[in-house]
């Protein structure tokens, strides 16, 4: 049995439905299915939940990070400027973190199926982070918003991390119904043994005897390594320009091989017809 989820990204808008039942009155659950919109330009809405992040700057002036070292000094009584610093390099080990697990995950697809513009359900894909968790890509993303709000404020600390918990979602349950109208059966073995979202540290299914690319895991994931890089040279230097200009070219990167892959797909769509 092989399994796999496409892409990542993020959105602020929930569009959550009641499942009632009324023959016993019973509300099953919500459906925050993301819209064929919102999973095309995931991309374009991933800059967007950033952006907005950091604009929180002009309701809560102090950044997440400083705020959170200022009240560890008090309680410690140890430098504020050290911890600060201590804080910024954790934040940058998680980034880290995040971009290992999304290029292992990219290594056992091709850039070109993590940017693509539909979701794939002709194959499943059961091989390493797979085996663990059924959306590694989306939480990399999760974590990312974490080690990334260390530069927000407070207020663009929240907003990143629940803005992003609440897409991925979103983006989940739209792939996973379509995976499981395609798949049928052998989908819902994998989507019962397999977690959602929270990683397990053992394997839930055999290898299905994929290898892993990891030239091609490091290309698709190269401006999320900007990012790490962007948050390791702040934490080196304090230069708030430094991290910004890394940052633009990083998300720069990102869009561009959006772009690219999505052109690489109408390519191929239009040369089989």
């Amino acid at each position: 049995m092989r399994s796999v989820f496409y892409g990542d990204s993020l959105s602020l808008v929930w569009n959550c439905r009641a499942n009632w039942h009324p023959g016993d009155g019973r509300v099953s659950g919500f459906h925050m299915k993301a819209t064929n919109w919102e999973f095309k330009n995931r991309a374009l809405v991933f800059g967007l939940i950033f952006a907005l992040a950091f604009q929180f700057y002009f309701l809560d002036h102090q950044n997440a990070t400083a705020a959170l070292a200022d009240r560890l000094t008090v309680r410690l009584g140890i430098n504020g400027d050290l911890i600060a610093r201590v804080l910024f390099a954790l934040a940058a080990i998680l980034l880290i973190t995040a971009a290992l697990i999304r290029t292992w995950a990219s290594a056992y697809l091709r850039a070109e199926v993590v940017y693509a513009t539909d979701i794939k359900t002709a194959s499943l894909v059961a091989d390493g982070p797979y085996r663990r968790v059924r959306n590694p890509l989306y939480f990399g993303n999760l974590l990312m918003a974490i080690g990334m709000g260390a530069m927000t404020s407070g207020i663009g600390f929240l907003v990143l991390v629940l803005a992003m918990l609440a897409f991925c979602y979103r983006l989940i349950l739209r792939e996973e119904a379509e995976l499981r109208a395609a798949q049928g059966e052998r989908y819902e073995q994998y989507r019962k043994v397999v977690p959602r979202f929270w990683p397990s540290l053992r394997a839930h299914v055999p290898s299905a005897g994929g290898q892993a690319s990891w030239a091609s895991g490091f290309k698709a994931e190269s401006w999320y390594w900007g990012f790490a890089l962007a948050l390791v040279a702040f934490a080196i230097t304090l230069k708030v320009s430094l991290f910004f200009w890394i940052l633009g070219a990083s998300l720069a990167c990102f869009w561009l091989f959006t772009l690219l892959g999505q052109k690489e797909e109408q390519s191929q769509a239009g040369g089989s017809r």
